[in-house]
């Protein structure tokens, strides 16, 4: 296995990958023993991980398709927002510079990681700085928070230290990360299509609207869902993509007749994206974000220590987050080795870390993996040439963003739903017969797509392991970094009163 670009790789566990590809759709076989063809084969390790340049760039193409969303959503989440001296940012400017960090970041990961994995705007970090942050800070200095963000994130995976964490967790909860993520991201796919929805009163989430399905978006992601899934249990190459293009062409016929608005405007329209042909393909992106921040101004603003509670709750989230999205995808993709790690691990950590301080310099929030990313590897991507593809493509989508409104978050959420189905495989490496790892287990899987984040599932899953081991007699199950996280994390959890402490 050669090097990475900037990073030497870890030290081998003396594992091999677990396997090299778990249900993979495009019905391809192994080649692990053959030769390389060329530089870029070798250079990516494509066929030593069982791919082919073809699966790659459908992988690749896939992932782009499924979260290219967030050049529309990102401006939505961060535009139009006041801060605390009545400034927003424009809506347009976010969008170029959208593009540009998750084209740039991504194209790197793939060139030092190696791995399929794209990064962009993470949902959770730009809603905090959005609703949280601005109200006490301005644009600039949010934005300087999350570069300091990142810096602690760059340094926590150059030294070893994010490291050392991962490999402390035990594997059953790396395991239940995985399974979670995959409810999570099934979870995030039923409410985006009008699947599931918020109830007027009595609990929490429906089925449809009033318990049922109401509105011909949400019919059509029921199309392209039992499309994907026929052409996946079928083995058809390119399955997902093939599924997604379909069901994109029958919305936009449905468009053209129906002529349905957006569901702000109309329950039964559209959640996110018209899908409609454009009149125009091109735009001039606008890059007046890029270097808009102050790194320290926060600070002298509200004092130190409230600073200081920002960062640590940025730090958190984005860690913990990314490092669980990884682990979910590495197992997924078939690249993870026995004990959970997965190649590269240091460069994906430092250079995911890289990402948060150019989503801060760049105004567009941390830039961080994207669990979207699973539809690419359940497309068959193995390798980083996948993410390379995903870069050109979020690059291309500064020019060409009417295209990428094309495509209804119905679709995608298709595709979200099907890779959640494949990630649940992982189930069957936990022990439920032992209470004392069902438990943390249990909780993990299920927090995630309840409190719609990945990093509280780690966070509950972190202190359920860690009290449940030590007081029924396993303490020396425990790892004393668990301990370490584990308090980290009550912290975590009641930032609210701690915040509301420091401010009186």
């Amino acid at each position: 296995m050669s090097s990475s670009v900037f990073l030497p790789d870890e030290p081998e566990t003396g594992a091999t990958p677990a396997a090299v590809h778990p249900p993979l759709p495009t019905g391809a076989t192994t080649t692990v023993d053959a030769e390389p063809r060329n530089r870029i084969d070798r250079f990516f390790e494509i066929t030593q991980r069982g791919s082919t340049f073809g699966r790659e760039i459908r992988g690749g193409i896939v992932t782009f398709v499924t979260m290219a969303y967030i050049v529309i959503l990102n401006p939505l989440i961060l535009g139009g927002v006041d801060d605390v001296t009545g400034d927003a940012l424009q809506a347009a400017q976010i969008g170029a510079a959208t593009g540009l960090t998750a084209g740039v970041m991504t194209i790197l990961f793939g060139l030092i990681a190696r791995l399929p994995f794209a990064l962009a705007a993470g949902l959770g970090i730009n809603s905090f700085l959005a609703v949280s942050v601005v109200g006490q800070v301005t644009w600039p200095e949010a934005m300087g928070l999350v570069v300091i963000n990142g810096v602690l994130i760059v340094l926590f995976g150059a030294t070893g230290i994010r490291t050392a964490i991962f490999n402390a967790v035990p594997a059953p909860l790396k395991a239940a990360i995985t399974v979670g993520i995959g409810l999570f991201i099934a979870f995030i796919g039923f409410v985006d299509s009008g699947f599931v929805n918020r109830t007027p009163g009595g609990p929490p989430v429906q089925l449809g609207d009033g318990g049922s399905i109401t509105s011909v978006p949400t019919l059509i992601f029921l199309l392209g869902l039992l499309i994907i899934g026929v052409l996946v249990a079928r083995k058809v190459p390119g399955g997902i993509l093939i599924g997604i293009v379909a069901a994109t062409v029958v919305a936009i016929i449905a468009q053209a007749f129906l002529k349905l608005g957006p569901s702000f405007e109309d329950p039964n329209g559209w959640h996110m994206t018209i899908p409609e042909i454009p009149a125009s393909f091109m735009t001039i992106p606008d890059f007046g974000l890029i270097g808009q921040f102050d790194l320290f101004g926060s600070f002298s603003r509200i004092g130190a220590l409230a600073a200081t509670m920002l960062v640590f709750t940025l730090v958190f989230s984005n860690f913990f987050d990314a490092m669980g999205t990884m682990t979910g995808l590495a197992k997924n993709a078939g690249l993870a080795y026995k004990d959970g790690t997965f190649p590269r691990l240091r460069s994906a950590f430092v250079v995911e870390g890289l990402g948060a301080v150019a989503g801060g310099a760049t105004s567009t929030s941390s830039n961080t993996v994207f669990v979207d990313s699973a539809s690419g590897i359940g497309e068959g991507a193995r390798t980083g040439l996948a993410s390379v593809v995903v870069g050109v493509l979020f690059l291309l989508s500064m020019f060409f963003t009417p295209l990428t409104l094309v495509v209804p978050i119905e679709v995608g959420s298709a595709a979200l739903v099907v890779v959640g189905a494949m990630m649940m495989a992982q189930i069957k490496e936990i022990k439920f017969t032992n209470f004392a790892v069902a438990l943390p287990a249990f909780l993990t899987i299920v927090t995630m797509p309840l409190t719609y984040s990945i990093a509280n599932g780690i966070g509950v899953g972190f202190i359920a392991w860690t009290l449940v081991n030590t007081l029924s007699g396993r303490a020396r199950k425990v790892h004393w970094l668990m301990w370490v996280v584990a308090v980290g994390f009550a912290l975590y959890f009641v930032r609210g009163p701690i915040e509301g402490l420091l401010a009186g």
